[in-house]
């Protein structure tokens, strides 16, 4: 007993230095915000930019949220719950927007409709981008759903859109709330679609001041509206969650759920679906194919630059993953094993961070590096730390996942036997949740490899990106010297969609 309470004491004080690190952005631009004082802080979030600022961010907020929810939501019930033609290849169709990072979305669209920009651009690219976001934890639950209720409700009389309704939809709320919390801090944080797009938010409006300086306290005055919009969209999320049971005590059923036959309705379905592949994946997709056949005419040294880049990218995508994993372990396993409302602060506080735009976490830890820890000042250290903070969340996630799976009965027995805790940790624990750990490497990499302000700010001089060469060509309108670099980004995220697909077949 008290070997295990030591173990969980150095758990809880390695996940509070976690949770330390990751506030460290917030301790950085707070204090820069109050430093205004409160007349002049008064003063500059009553102009009337600022005003336009939160109008143009919550309408996107507000418009992008409930679209990619209803879109979600619709595929994911036709994809798992009716008798849809190739259900499988769509459910593999509709992930794949995932592997095609956003601000590549927003180039393939300006190139194509030049004139889709503002705020209708900019609300149909994050659309059609984030919908997977729901879709995901939707369609997973809809497969693992008892569906005693809605076979009762239907023997009672209810048509099948109605036992929908009034069974399933309640019992997804945690999935919807999940999806929708996730893309409301995308929209906040997101930067490269909305700049592509013109279309002024908090987001770009802190860049252009951090562009001018720094230190300069408006944009961490813009910040902190950024942050109280991330504490209300987590409190509005924990709100729409609720309480209510979604897990069935005892065996159940252990079957699937009757599909619904589609009837009149195949064809719209199809058309449906079919449309929001289209405009999601094959827009984007046939673009960068367009201008990579262009960029072959003349490319000279292009061959050897490219591998050059995706070399740093993967050794770059590999030390982040590493560090956001390593980092996640000890509150994830707080949140399984000791679940207390100090780990559920702990687990909240990580969600923070994740919700700053990556200038932001970038310039503070810039502010933090010249001011105190100067030698790690342009280093690779601090681009990983930068990693951590930003993408700690995502190996948090798929950690949780694989502890809930795995018996905390045969920690306790190795601890008995006199096991060690890190002898525990790496000979019981490690290899039962390690397709969690592998999971959990394979997203933050994946989303390191597409990062581009936070790197932009850190990356040592001569450090070049993916991101970062795409973003340099496409500034310059250079767009088939930028396809490359999009075409390989979509090329080392494909394993998301797989890797998201199997977790979707594999919760049953």
């Amino acid at each position: 007993m008290r070997a295990s309470s030591s173990g969980t004491s150095g758990a809880t004080l390695a996940a509070v230095l976690v949770a330390g690190l990751t506030v460290l952005p917030l301790l950085v631009v707070v204090p820069d915000a109050l430093s205004a004082g409160f007349a002049e802080t008064r003063d500059y979030l009553l102009r009337p930019r600022v005003g336009r600022l939160l109008s143009n961010t919550g309408l996107l907020v507000a418009v992008t949220v409930p679209a990619t929810v209803v879109l979600g939501t619709l595929a994911a019930w036709l994809v798992e719950r009716t008798a849809l033609p190739a259900a499988g290849v769509w459910r593999t169709l509709l992930l794949a927007p995932l592997a095609v990072p956003a601000f590549v979305s927003a180039y393939a669209w300006v190139t194509v409709a030049p004139g889709l920009t503002g705020f209708g651009g900019a609300a149909l690219v994050t659309t059609l981008a984030y919908f997977p976001f729901v879709f995901l934890p939707a369609a997973a639950l809809l497969r693992t759903l008892d569906p005693g209720d809605e076979e009762a409700a239907r023997s009672l009389g209810a048509g099948p859109v109605a036992a929908t309704v009034r069974t399933v939809l309640p019992r997804l709320r945690p999935a919807l709330s999940g999806g929708a919390l996730l893309v409301a801090l995308h929209l906040l944080a997101e930067y490269g679609v909305l700049e592509m797009m013109r279309f002024q938010t908090f987001t770009t409006a802190i860049m252009q001041r951090y562009a001018v300086g720094f230190s300069d306290a408006s944009g961490s005055l813009l910040a902190s509206v950024l942050l109280t919009l991330c504490l209300l969209a987590l409190v509005l999320e924990t709100v729409a969650r609720g309480r209510r049971r979604v897990a069935r005590i005892g065996p159940g059923a252990q079957r699937r759920a009757t599909r619904v036959p589609l009837g009149a309705w195949t064809a719209p379905a199809l058309v449906l679906l079919g449309g929001l592949v289209a405009l999601s994946l094959a827009v984007p997709l046939a673009t960068v194919g367009r201008w990579l056949l262009r960029s072959l005419d003349g490319a000279g040294s292009l061959d050897a630059d490219l591998l050059q880049v995706t070399g740093s990218t993967l050794g770059l995508a590999a030390l982040g993953a590493v560090a956001a994993v390593v980092a996640a372990l000890p509150g994830a396993w707080l949140l399984d094993r000791r679940r207390s409302a100090l780990t559920h602060l702990l687990e909240r506080t990580t969600f923070l961070a994740s919700a700053l735009p990556g200038v932001v976490v970038g310039l503070a830890l810039v502010t933090v590096a010249v001011r105190w820890a100067r030698p790690v000042y342009q280093t690779v250290a601090l681009v990983v730390v930068a990693y951590a903070i930003l993408f700690l969340p995502r190996a948090m996630v798929s950690l949780r996942a694989g502890l809930a799976a795995s018996p905390p009965e045969l920690t306790e027995a190795s601890r008995s036997l006199g096991v060690g805790g890190t002898a525990t940790l790496t000979r019981v624990v490690l290899p039962l949740i390690a397709p969690s750990v592998l999971t959990g490497l394979v997203l933050v990499a994946l989303a390191v490899s597409t990062e581009l302000t936070a790197t932009l700010l850190l990356a040592p001089t001569g450090t070049d990106t993916l991101a970062l060469a795409f973003w340099r060509e496409a500034s310059e309108l250079d767009y088939a010297a930028a396809a490359p670099y999009a075409a390989m980004m979509i090329g080392m995220s494909v394993p998301l969609t797989l890797l998201l697909r199997r977790q979707i077949l594999e919760e049953r």
